[in-house]
């Protein structure tokens, strides 16, 4: 056997640069740690990744009652709130109406006739109903509800114009007012606008202050006073027109009675005028007296001197009114000045008065009187549970758009005075000739 002889040979070892070289020297314990997790939860009832979210969260709708304790301890609900958080376990009384109840007194059986089949049918009752309120004809819808007009009424439409009546003068169309376009017209004094709701002032309340409420009291009665001196003014002026026209009918009388003294005196003799025919005596004039004459003359007088007198006194009325209008005039320049070098509108400073208006009081058209509102110490409330509600709120809108001059402060004339006309028949029909 023949032995080689040589250097000694090295131990081979395999190339770390392929793949089984990286798979060696891993470190896999998070893998095995995350197995033993999916394991364990496996046995626990299921993956939590693969759970939906309603089995693994809760919804608390009704809240901590420890927590809505301890914040009621701090803050306390009102009274209102919990009267109104109350609910009674007895369900509400059912209000609807039912065409046939069968729930009595235990009396009274309900009745078990039913409708007689008689009646009118919806569809019938809608024939009617078109007939009587003139159907599609009449505009019914004026007023859309976007606030745009469908229907006008002042809108000159073109007259239908029969045949038969081309003879006839064809109809004027209805022509809308002047004044509808205009802003309405105050009639406050001082000519400013009038607010629909006017500002309480500090005599309204229900508990006001002494100052405010004595000198509303005391205004009031100033008011009162002065429309009792007027009355008692106007009765003594009718007192003493009374007693004048007594006064001259007494002395109309005395001298009645005095030409009868004197035709008794002459009551035997006979004038020659008398024994003359009634015809001649009527076609004589009668000659005045010299009296008769100085007495006609000092009645003329006194007419041409209570003539004079009155044409002085409307004079000078209308030279006072000229002057208080002068005077109103330059105070009102004056204000508007003072306004104007303020940086205010004078006419915008203030609210309009409606105590005191500009129209007067006609006889045959009453304008409403604004109400008093003002009541008596003893009916003062100082709480707002024990006031009482007065007066009209009906008649308060109506005095307050009259006054605002939304509508006419004068009566409608509902039947307008006709013409008078006389009828007479000719006799033209009977100039024929045969």
């Amino acid at each position: 056997m023949s032995v080689s002889l040589g250097a000694p040979g090295q131990h081979k070892q395999a190339s770390r640069k392929g793949k089984k070289a990286w798979r060696k020297n891993i470190d896999i314990t998070p893998v095995q740690e995350g197995l033993e997790d999916v394991r364990e939860e496996i046995i626990q009832g299921g993956l939590l990744s693969e759970k939906p979210a309603e089995e693994l969260f809760t919804l608390d709708t009704t809240g901590s009652t420890a927590i809505q304790k301890a914040y009621n301890k701090v803050h306390k609900p009102l009274k209102a709130d919990e009267i109104i958080a109350q609910r009674s376990a007895v369900p509400a009384v059912d209000s609807r109406k039912r065409s046939s109840s069968k729930v009595t007194d235990g009396i009274i059986e309900p009745s078990g006739k039913k409708r007689r089949g008689g009646g009118v049918s919806h569809k019938e009752l809608e024939r009617l109903k078109q007939i009587a309120y003139g159907g599609d004809s009449v505009h019914k819808d004026v007023v859309k509800t976007d606030n745009t007009p469908a229907y006008d009424p002042w809108a000159v439409e073109p007259p239908k114009q029969d045949p038969r009546f081309s003879f006839l003068e064809p109809p004027k169309p209805v022509r809308a007012p002047k004044t509808l376009n205009e802003a309405p017209i105050s009639l406050a004094a001082d000519g400013k606008k009038i607010p629909a709701v006017k500002r309480p002032e500090g005599e309204m309340s229900y508990n006001p202050t002494f100052e405010d409420w004595s000198e509303a009291l005391e205004n009031a009665g100033q008011k009162e006073v002065e429309a009792e001196l007027k009355r008692l003014q106007a009765e003594a002026a009718e007192q003493d027109l009374r007693e004048r026209a007594a006064a001259s009918a007494a002395q109309q009388g005395a001298e009645i009675d005095e030409g009868d003294d004197d035709e008794s005196a002459w009551e035997g003799f006979e004038s020659e005028a008398e024994n003359e025919p009634l015809s001649a005596r009527q076609r004589r004039p009668e000659r005045k007296t010299q009296s008769q004459k100085n007495k006609a003359k000092r009645r003329k007088e006194g007419e041409r001197q209570a003539k004079w007198e009155e044409k002085m006194q409307k004079k000078a009325a209308q030279a006072e009114q000229i002057k208080a209008l002068a005077e109103a005039i330059e105070a009102k320049e004056k204000a508007r000045a003072e306004a104007s070098a303020n940086g205010e509108d004078a006419d915008e400073s203030g609210e309009g008065d409606d105590t005191v208006l500009r129209r007067k009081n006609i006889r045959n058209a009453p304008f409403p009187e604004k109400q008093l509102e003002l009541v008596l110490p003893d009916e003062l409330s100082e709480s707002l549970r024990l006031l009482k509600p007065e007066g009209n709120l009906v008649k308060d809108r109506f005095r307050n758009m009259i006054v605002r001059g939304k509508l006419e402060s004068r009566r409608p004339i509902t039947q307008p005075k006709k013409a008078k006309r006389t009828y007479t028949e000719k006799w033209t029909y009977k100039d024929f000739k045969i």
